[in-house]
């Protein structure tokens, strides 16, 4: 089954957030089988203008969206500027009908303009934050987020955000072990969480030892994470409080030590049913979850369906138990 994505350009092109989700989207990776058919559109066919280089040509109108099952915004240079009637309508037409929209970093702007926001959270880069949460006051802003990913409706941050919400959509759309497979064909680390602040509120410096000594408990976490782990084993690991501890994961990742734990096992369970014949109870334990029905719950939590379901949509191992 093919997806098709449908992205918009809008002059003056970011070329950085095309290209992120033509590289996601509409490149074949090696070891990964093509799901996505990907088409780029604008309101004007022809040479588009870009941010930096030569004119990126397009060949299709605003009629491209009307057959797409994601509709993507990659960005609208002039923030005040409220969308056409057309591309409102075909916005909304595309959003009434069952197709995912998606504004990437501005792109925002152009979702909030057609009223798919209102009411309803949303990020941007975070210089714009504040311009978008005043031109737009029914839209909920989160400032520090990187994604938020409705289902329906998602925005992204700036820049490298958009691959994590590409990504994010991609593990949505056909699992983890699919959107794994791309990242490491980009060579991209594992997928950021939309929680995720934007940025880092350590100190700048690159050789700051608060970022040596997270870097170090993250690594030690991700390489047990098949071994119950408390929050004092973490602190215990990195020579810290607790209380720094839990300084350094919110400055670093926008979520408590625990938080992090938890969805990073989460994760590593969904590959684990995507691309092994492990029984549910096996999984759990090689996650660090000592209580099959407790993994159950967590898991159904985090993902909105049970391991077995989940299994039975997104396994690539033959196994359908």
């Amino acid at each position: 089954m093919v997806h098709r994505v449908v992205a918009l350009a809008v002059p003056p092109q970011s070329p950085f957030e095309m290209a992120s989700v033509a590289q996601v989207f509409g490149v074949e990776h090696p070891d990964a089988p093509a799901r996505y058919a990907f088409t780029v559109c604008a309101e004007t066919p022809g040479p588009v203008e870009v941010m930096a280089g030569c004119p990126l040509f397009v060949e299709h109108g605003l009629e491209a969206m009307d057959e797409a099952d994601t509709v993507i915004v990659t960005g609208w240079p002039d923030h005040a500027a409220r969308p056409s009637g057309g591309l409102v309508e075909g916005l909304r037409a595309a959003h009434a009908r069952g197709a995912r929209v998606v504004g990437l970093c501005s792109g925002a702007f152009a979702l909030a303009g057609a009223g798919l926001l209102d009411g309803r959270a949303a990020t941007t880069h975070w210089r714009m934050a504040d311009e978008l949460a005043a031109l737009y006051p029914k839209v909920d802003v989160r400032q520090d987020e990187l994604y938020v990913d409705h289902g329906d409706v998602a925005t992204s941050a700036g820049t490298g955000a958009a691959v994590d919400l590409a990504l994010a959509l991609v593990r949505r759309d056909f699992g983890a072990a699919h959107a794994a497979e791309i990242a490491r064909h980009m060579v991209l680390p594992p997928h950021r969480d939309g929680g995720q602040r934007q940025y880092s509120r350590l100190a700048p410096e690159p050789e700051h030892p608060a970022e040596e000594t997270l870097a170090k408990i993250v690594e030690w976490a991700e390489a047990n994470l098949h071994r119950p782990i408390t929050v004092a084993d973490m602190a215990a690991q990195g020579a810290v409080s607790a209380r720094t501890l839990a300084r350094l994961f919110e400055r670093g990742f926008g979520v408590a030590p625990g938080r992090w734990l938890l969805r990073r096992r989460i994760e590593t369970a969904r590959t684990m049913l995507e691309r092994t014949d492990a029984t549910v109870d096996a999984v759990a334990s090689a996650c660090g979850f000592a209580d099959p029905s407790n993994f159950r719950r967590r898991f159904a939590a985090e993902t909105g369906t049970t391991p077995g379901r989940y299994r039975r949509v997104f396994s690539t191992s033959g196994w359908r138990g």
